[in-house]
């Protein structure tokens, strides 16, 4: 009598597939781990504890303004009504001041809508804390184009500070990280974990096309900080070349 064994190769298959989901998060974790336990990850810890340093300050400088602005409140409303009413007006100020400060603080972790929000000299600031979030579960060879990409990130900053916002340079800039690289996150994160390592038609593995698109991403901003840094040497090389042309032997002041 022969057994039929259809019914058992699908469950066979799905249990195949769920142990291979739970051996690619365990591996996930331990690249994890070793990637903050390495010098590079120490580093990158670092930098986000200056970012978070960074925001709280921020928070804490509108709240001291906040509490300014409701002594001199108080002050100006003492002086024509009576100091008890003076001081409910200025306690409900204050309160209403310090919850709307609060409310509109920057998350630990920013979302999307951070980077596309955020002004253009705290843009790379606020990628470097999304990447960071963004790092559980990334496969070893992403982990490592990501501390490269904070790097980047932490040499673009002070080009972007003086970039006018308006120019196609920052249009472009701004793309790339704030639009490019969430999507292409996003849309591997939208992959069942047992899927990632899968080869598909292409031979390629969304894994695969994480990596190679994080390291395309990584050289184009690698790019961008290159193009930025030349341009003010650019600027001071025309403008000694044209005082040199301006006040040459001939053309000196008498």
């Amino acid at each position: 009598m022969n057994d039929d064994p259809g019914p058992a190769k699908p469950m066979i298959h799905r249990a195949r597939t769920v142990a291979s989901g739970f051996a690619d998060v365990g591996l996930s974790h331990a690249e994890e781990l070793l990637r903050r336990l390495s010098p590079e990850g120490r580093e990158q810890a670092r930098r986000e504890r200056e970012a978070k340093a960074r925001r709280q300050r921020r928070v804490l400088i509108r709240l001291a303004i906040a509490a300014i602005a409701s002594l001199l409140a108080w002050a100006a409303l003492a002086a024509v009504t009576a100091p008890g009413v003076a001081l409910a007006v200025v306690s409900a100020l204050m309160l209403f001041l310090t919850l709307v400060i609060i409310r509109r603080a920057p998350p630990r972790a920013p979302g999307r809508e951070a980077l596309v929000e955020a002004p253009l000299s705290t843009l790379c600031e606020e990628a470097v804390i999304w990447i960071a979030a963004q790092r559980r579960g990334l496969p070893l060879p992403a982990l490592r184009i990501t501390e490269s990409m904070g790097q980047r990130l932490d040499a673009l900053t002070p080009h972007l500070a003086r970039l006018d916002p308006r120019s196609p340079a920052a249009a472009s800039v701004r793309k790339l990280i704030a639009v490019e690289l969430p999507d292409l996150v996003d849309g591997w994160r939208n992959i069942p974990v047992s899927a990632r390592r899968i080869s598909h038609a292409d031979g390629r593995t969304p894994e695969d096309h994480l990596v190679n698109g994080l390291r395309l991403l990584d050289t184009e901003l690698a790019r961008a900080g290159e193009q930025l840094g030349r341009a003010p040497l650019d600027e001071i090389a025309v403008q000694g070349r044209y005082l040199e042309l301006k006040y040459s032997a001939g053309d000196r002041l008498p």
